[in-house]
């Protein structure tokens, strides 16, 4: 099995990589570059993708989020393309949403139309693959890890995942029973350059939510609109705080897609709505809410959660409303406010203003998690994608497993043969001061330390 990684190497975001074997290609993700990437307007042309011979390739997306998904409509409409069911419905109706004022979201509300779905845990083949979708947590629902095997190799391709959400317990279970152990992990990195730092769990941050609305009577949340964990415990901590929770019509949509649906949650209250209390939806006439006597002394009295998205008509919406002693909380990447970076949004820096409480969790994994996740597969050498630091990623890991380090369009061929599965690889650890640290310099060492 040959390992491309086309895109990912070296950034977060824009994840393209390529699983081929005796002619047969299995792509995961095509999505696009996050704002200051390197190289963010390089159209890639990659054979049995973007171009050449499509009769042997396929497409694998992990989750709907734009840095996965989000340039699948460049690609030809012949190309089979896979994703989650869930997943495909919540990426349909954001696209549809957002089509009224997008060209692209117009593209990919009809390229959705096409997109093939898998089971949760149930194989499926593609030419030369074995292919299982693995549930992950992820601030995206219904995402995936994906087991991939051919010619007795397997790998395991983590996508984006985390271990301290809403859906994280069952992990090791799952990966236990259906994959066992992997001879290669293709890995996220995103947190490594925070390797030490303690995130936030989902039902902490409910927790902070639920006191913060039981001390504040006027409440108004910026989520991103398809952060499903986020979105139902803001709503579960609005009715435990006992504050009317409110959303928009397209909102209210998002989550019905979810509440009580999940075979794979339905267990859990958390994916429910309480009895008697649905979200609220806000009046609307056109595209602006209406804010009418009753609804604005109904509010007076018993207080409001509010979840609002940037944009003139929410901003016209909230001067409408009682605001005395009202918080703003911003439940998203802070980095969009920071006007430093390159992912700056004027828009929603204006709609959250300078006096707001930030309150927020990681959709990724710690490098604590991503330990346990290896170390659960058991591999012979670790790939890392999604990450400005891989080298940093190395230098946490390389006394544990060799780390092959791959430059965007550089491959590796992974024969079971040790032998042969450094030939076409660059496997690198690094000099330490610590003696437990090996230092990787010739073929022989390494073959000595896949061997160990």
């Amino acid at each position: 099995m040959k390992i491309t990684v086309h895109r990912g190497s070296n950034q977060i975001g824009g994840c393209v990589t390529e699983y081929e074997s005796n002619g047969w290609k299995l792509f995961v993700d095509y999505g696009e570059q996050l704002p200051g990437a390197p190289m963010s307007d390089k159209n890639l042309e990659i054979d049995g993708l973007t171009c050449g011979d499509l009769q042997k390739s396929a497409l694998l997306i992990t989750h709907y989020h734009g840095d996965h998904i989000g340039k699948i409509t460049e690609l030809p409409p012949e190309l089979p393309i896979y994703m989650g069911k869930m997943a495909k419905e919540i990426a349909s109706e954001l696209a549809n949403h957002l089509s009224t004022v997008s060209v692209e979201h117009r593209k990919m509300a009809k390229r959705l139309n096409n997109v093939n779905t898998f089971v949760p845990r149930k194989h499926f083949s593609f030419g030369e693959f074995d292919i299982t979708p693995i549930v992950v947590d992820h601030s995206a629902f219904d995402a995936y890890a994906f087991c991939i095997e051919a010619k007795g190799l397997k790998v395991f391709h983590s996508g984006d995942f985390r271990k301290h959400g809403f859906r994280s317990g069952k992990l090791a279970t799952v990966i236990e029973r259906y994959v066992e152990r992997a001879d290669y992990v293709v890995c996220e990195a995103t947190n490594v350059n925070r390797p030490d730092t303690a995130i936030m769990s989902e039902h902490e941050l409910q927790k902070e939510f639920e006191k913060a609305f039981t001390e504040n009577k006027y409440n108004v949340a910026y989520v991103s609109s398809t952060n499903i964990d986020r979105l139902f415990g803001l709503y579960h901590a609005a009715i435990r705080a006992n504050r009317p929770f409110y959303v928009d019509a397209y909102q209210k949509r998002i989550m019905d897609i979810v509440a009580g649906r999940d075979k794979i949650w339905s267990k859990s209250s958390l994916y429910n709505y309480i009895e008697g209390k649905k979200p609220q939806k806000l009046i609307q006439r056109g595209t602006e809410f209406i804010a009418n006597d009753k609804f604005i002394d109904f509010v007076s009295e018993h207080g409001y959660v509010l979840v609002a998205r940037q944009g003139e008509r929410f901003d016209k919406l909230l001067n409408q409303l009682p605001d005395e002693g009202r918080v703003k909380y911003l439940s998203m990447w802070n980095g969009y406010l920071d006007v430093s970076k390159a992912a700056y949004n004027p828009a929603l820096a204006k709609s959250v203003g300078d006096d707001y409480r930030y309150m927020h969790t990681s959709g990724h994994c710690d490098m604590k998690s991503l330990d346990e996740l290896i170390t659960e597969l058991d591999p012979k050498a670790i790939i890392p994608i999604h990450t400005d630091n891989p080298q940093a990623l190395a230098d946490l890991f390389c006394d544990k497993w060799p780390v092959i380090l791959l430059n965007d369009g550089e491959y590796f061929t992974a024969i079971r043969d040790p032998w042969f599965d450094i030939t076409e690889a660059k496997i690198f650890a690094y000099d330490k001061p610590q003696k437990h640290y090996k230092t990787i310099d010739n073929l022989q060492n390494a073959i000595r330390t896949l061997n160990s």
